[in-house]
């Protein structure tokens, strides 16, 4: 018992003791708090021979503050000394950086022309570029897809009329000459978006839909020097090898270009890319009914058709005309199959809704005389007809040359092959022309400037 009283008795005291000392802290604290608040500023003691004067704090280094705002949660302060007006930004670690004073630059806006930035979830590129692909859009709402650096600035140099332009950088659109881009809708877009509406595996993030063009509208730079040369293309199916032929007459100097309706659509983007430019270059008339053809052409015109029989037949029929009641079926440069003005292009029959020995029976070939490439054949004002190489030569191109006096015209290969690509003929026959037309107007200028020395003499 006496044990228990002691430890009871040690415990208050020390509860006591305890209570004590923190009293006695916050008595302390207190008297502390006190005296802080007691205590009276330093007095400021001067001279005895200037103690009227008054004591300015020296200048200050920095300028004084002149507005503050907050921007994305940077403290942005505007200060100002003698000279001007400096913007200086202070960062989330209290850093002050002065910005140089510049000219402000107008966002959205390069050399005076305005663009929009496309926003998120824009489907002007994806509605434009899809509609832009299909034909029947092309030819209804008059509108062509170009994409490239090269082709829209030679489509612009002839004076296509521009609608829209997509581009990925500023830098593109610097590429090309913007004084012919006033009335044209700008439009930044991402360059992932470009790439995914792209036809080539590289693109070069600069897109435009062109208004179609007129042949007759456009300015050529190389119509100086072209020749009396034309290019008339039936029921070429391929875009590839139509582009090929686009270019070649281009390169050639041909006329004009004149595209059956059996023909593919010289705006399909795969024909634009092998032309390289040739739409820009030289007249294309497309989808040509063989009347209107025949308009398109000059009045003293001869026509000849591109003949892609190979082998030792051909010396033969060149030594021996061509005998006037064979049968189609015994050539491979002429169809049996007429196209008639209202055929469009989804419209041909298969060939098996179609017996080509019935038509072989009754059809008669026009008496059109062979003759090599490399013989006279280009003496005049010419038009050259080259098939596909799949349905070859309409009836009516073979008309035409017998009507115009033409000529069939081969390349001898060797014996085994079958023929030459469409395209690959072409060229060929059309640099042949071009040289024949070339010696002709050398050979006239030489007469003439020697019936000229003669009548001054």
């Amino acid at each position: 018992m006496a044990a228990y009283m002691r430890g009871v008795i040690n415990l208050a005291s020390t509860e006591i003791s305890a209570f004590l000392s923190k009293g006695s802290g916050i008595t302390v604290e207190s008297k502390r708090y006190v005296r802080g608040l007691r205590r009276k500023p330093v007095k400021v003691l001067f001279p005895e021979n200037e103690t009227s004067k008054i004591v300015k704090p020296p200048p200050q280094s920095r300028p004084a503050e002149r507005d503050v705002k907050r921007q994305g949660g940077a403290k942005v302060t505007y200060t100002t000394d003698e000279r001007d007006f400096v913007r200086t930004k202070t960062n989330a670690q209290g850093n002050v950086k002065p910005a140089p004073v510049t000219v402000p630059v107008t966002k959205n806006e390069v050399d005076g022309l305005r663009f929009e930035r496309a926003f998120p979830g824009d489907k002007r590129l994806s509605r434009l570029v899809s509609v832009a692909r299909s034909r029947t859009f092309r030819e209804h709402q008059g509108k062509i897809l170009l994409e490239g650096r090269r082709l829209i600035c030679d489509a612009l140099v002839a004076g296509a009329k521009p609608q829209t332009v997509f581009f990925s950088k500023v830098e593109r659109l610097q590429e090309l000459p913007l004084d012919k881009l006033r009335r044209a809708t700008l439009i930044k877009t991402k360059f992932e978006d470009i790439k995914i509406w792209s036809d080539v595996v590289a693109p070069q993030g600069v897109i435009a839909i062109f208004s179609r063009p007129d042949p007759s509208q456009l300015n050529f730079a190389s119509k100086g020097h072209s020749m009396p040369l034309s290019l008339i293309c039936d029921n070429i199916r391929d875009p590839g090898n139509l582009g090929t032929m686009l270019r070649c007459a281009a390169a050639a100097g041909c006329h004009s270009v004149l595209l059956t309706k059996g023909c593919v659509d010289a705006w399909e983007p795969k024909v634009l890319r092998a032309a390289m430019g040739a739409h820009f270059r030289l007249p294309i008339y497309p989808s040509l009914d063989w009347d209107d053809i025949e308009g398109h052409l000059p009045e003293n015109v001869t026509v000849h058709v591109a003949d892609n029989i190979g082998g030792p037949d051909q010396s033969r029929e060149t030594e021996t005309e061509v005998n006037t009641s064979s049968k189609a079926g015994d050539y491979g440069w002429v169809s049996t199959r007429s196209v008639h003005k209202n055929t469009q292009v989804e419209e041909y029959e298969s060939d098996s809704d179609y017996d080509s020995d019935s038509d072989d029976e009754e059809l008669k070939l026009p008496s059109v005389h062979s003759k090599p490439y490399h013989e006279s054949w280009a003496q005049s004002p010419t038009a050259l007809v080259v098939g596909g190489e799949t349905h070859g030569l309409s009836l009516e191109s073979v008309e035409l040359a017998e009507k115009t006096d033409g000529r069939r015209l081969f390349i001898p290969i060797v014996p085994g092959v079958d023929s030459l690509n469409s395209a690959m003929a072409a060229s060929i026959l059309l640099f042949e022309g071009r040289k024949q037309l070339l010696n002709l107007l050398q050979t006239s200028g030489k007469k003439r400037q020697a019936k000229a020395e003669r009548q001054l003499s």
